[in-house]
């Protein structure tokens, strides 16, 4: 049996353009996509944390060290510069690999610079 699991998460990232006349999917930043281990063309699920919109796209690779996080074609009418996001990426596991399986969780600061990594969340307190 597969499982998809959370592959990476990138937290509370900024949306920095919003591109409706631009080939469709979401660029990022490609020292981002390295360190989190998203892939270019990657299927990727994006969570508008200001509005709510919840959407599915792909992404591809921004200018290295740009901060880019620019939603295109279609999605940019569901997100605006200075938007809060957060991306995720899965991935179907094997029952073998879920033994020792950690996703990559990546948090920015307000500048969509990484502020640090984890490869587990917080268990969320009553």
């Amino acid at each position: 049996m597969n499982i998809n699991m959370l592959k990476a998460k990138l937290h509370r990232a900024r949306v920095t353009h919003s591109e409706l006349d631009y080939e469709g999917s979401c660029a990022i930043d490609g020292k981002i996509l390295d360190f989190s281990g998203i892939l270019e063309y990657e299927q990727i699920h994006i969570y508008n944390i200001n509005n709510g919109q919840r959407f599915t796209t792909y992404a591809i690779r921004a200018e290295e060290g740009s901060g880019v996080f620019s939603i295109n074609g279609a999605a940019a009418r569901l997100a605006c510069p200075g938007d809060l996001i957060i991306v995720c990426a899965f991935a179907s596991l094997d029952e073998k690999e879920l033994k020792n399986y950690k996703p990559t969780l990546v948090y920015f600061d307000g500048n969509n610079h990484i502020s640090h990594s984890s490869h587990s969340i917080p268990v969320q307190a009553a």
